[in-house]
């Protein structure tokens, strides 16, 4: 049951990511950036734990659940840093997902090449 649950709320995510993409003249770029901010605030204000722990990675694996980690971040750090640990606290939370995406990134681009998107 858990698996599809996750299943059920990660995907209506995405479905709601693919609709603001389909329907609305915002760019992708933007649409991200939203729902990292939207998982910032509803992790801020503790709105986004049940959901975490309802659905699991249905909720942390969206860019909402990498707002989430960001926000819980900063509240740990600041919890035992003080006020140093708002700037320290979200990237020490993310390493491990930054780090892998721009290792992933740059193994990508060792193997594919960009198309002039003119060409097509």
């Amino acid at each position: 049951m858990d698996y599809l649950w996750a299943f059920l709320i990660g995907g209506s995510l995405c479905l709601l990511g693919q609709i603001l993409v389909d329907k609305t003249s915002l760019t992708p770029a933007r649409i991200l950036v939203g729902y990292v901010v939207l998982g910032v605030i509803l992790g801020g204000v503790g709105i986004y734990e049940p959901l975490v722990d309802f659905a699991g990675a249905g909720a942390t694996v969206p860019l909402t659940g990498f707002g989430y980690n960001l926000a819980k971040g900063v509240r740990k750090a600041v919890e035992e840093k003080g006020f140093l640990g708002i700037f320290t606290g979200g990237l020490g939370a993310c390493a491990a997902g930054i780090a892998i995406a721009i290792f992933m990134g740059l193994l990508v681009s060792l193997f594919f090449r960009p198309k002039d998107k003119s060409c097509e």
